[in-house]
């Protein structure tokens, strides 16, 4: 008893989510040996994508970075409507010839399933899904348990992601009341922060990215250009060129708004949480450039955190192809040949190469979220 209660105490440690699965897997394996998997998978409904987020499988991840439309996923949202959970007994047997998804677990050798809802509020979340090599392994004497280390992480997991998500929309309120007339703002940011994903997703492997990593560069990116409620209107929404004393002013929101995250983690009690680094990364270092000539630091290359590199991408390719009050929107082949420019001098070459290669995903992100017909303020 004594070691179980130790063991899931690590759950109130500031550790990755991913670790806190690990324990609890350490803990369940002692009354139900035969799950040899737990993953989480968390659901956008703005893309009604299904994105895996943590495992505890080790080195056996046959789902690393992916994704798919629920819509599509019909066994899952069958889960959904009934809101009870599934059992699968021959994985091999039933998932024969089915998604992607159901393939890999099946060539990866796994013989049965227990897939768990997770809900907030009444609203759908995501799924945890319990993994056997052993076929039958889920017998009605497991389910119990299982339900209960199911509820037991969904709640870990919303809890955590809900903080974040809690602070974001502290944000967006703040930025509605002070830059109301930047209509722009919303859709820039649910693209931004999905190129950004994107670019993410394909430097995984480089810089080895699990997808917690990834889902927190998704998270934050939004929160990039807060520090911008601190710029005066008039330079803001200019429709000209910032003159030299306007753009020394802008250059200040990267630090403000690290001052300002840095405020809203204590107000929050966010500061012990993992990945409270990435978010400040982000808002702070994203306008410098490789070459030392960008702000507010003038940190060079590698000096400068991954994460700000891609937001770094993501933001500016989506400025170029949005319309703007000092220009028109450029056409996507004309902002890629300016981004191929730049890379290795001023913007990090991977996640230029990483954006340029998936067009088609950057087209499909601007087709859902109303690219290049809206304005927007000054994008210093």
């Amino acid at each position: 008893m004594d070691k179980h209660e130790y063991t899931l105490s690590e759950l109130n440690k500031s550790i990755p989510l991913s670790q806190k699965l690990n324990f609890v897997h350490k803990a369940l394996a002692q009354h139900l040996p035969e799950v040899d998997r737990i993953s989480v998978a968390v659901y956008d409904p703005k893309t009604d994508l299904l994105k895996t987020f943590i495992h505890s499988s080790g080195g056996a991840d046959p789902l690393s970075n992916y994704q798919a439309l629920l819509s599509g996923l019909d066994s899952l949202q069958e889960i959904i409507r009934t809101g009870k959970p599934r059992v699968v007994n021959n994985i091999g047997l039933d998932y024969h010839g089915k998604q992607e998804h159901s393939r890999k677990i099946s060539v990866q050798g796994y013989g049965s399933s227990y897939t768990l809802p997770m809900y907030l509020n009444g609203v759908f979340f995501g799924f945890v899904f319990f993994n056997s090599y052993q076929k039958n392994a889920f017998a009605e004497s497991a389910l119990e348990s299982l339900d209960l280390y199911g509820h037991l992480i969904s709640l870990t997991v919303i809890n955590e992601l809900t903080l974040f998500h809690t602070m974001l929309a502290a944000v967006k309120t703040a930025r509605d009341m002070t830059a109301h007339r930047d209509v722009e703002t919303g859709a820039h940011l649910d693209r931004m922060s999905r190129f950004a994903r994107l670019i993410a997703k394909v430097l995984a492997p480089k810089y080895n990215f699990n997808d917690e990593d990834i889902e927190h560069i998704f998270l934050f990116a939004p929160l990039h250009d807060i520090g911008k409620i601190s710029v005066p209107d008039s330079i803001l929404h200019k429709p000209k060129h910032l003159n030299p004393q306007e753009f020394e002013i802008m250059k200040q929101h990267a630090v403000k708004g690290r001052e300002m995250i840095d405020s809203m983690l204590a107000e929050f009690n966010l500061e012990s949480l993992p990945y409270v680094d990435t978010l400040r990364h982000i808002t702070e270092l994203h306008h410098e450039k490789i070459d030392a000539s960008g702000y507010p630091h003038g940190l060079k290359g590698d000096e400068i955190p991954i994460e700000a590199r891609i937001i770094a991408v993501a933001d500016i390719f989506d400025a170029l192809t949005s319309q703007r009050p000092y220009k028109a929107a450029w056409a996507n082949d004309q902002a890629f040949a300016l981004l191929r420019t730049l890379a290795g001098r001023k913007l990090d070459a991977d996640c230029v190469q990483a954006l340029v290669d998936n067009r088609d995903k950057v087209e499909r992100i601007q087709d859902q979220f109303g690219s290049k017909n809206s304005l927007s303020g000054n994008a210093n």
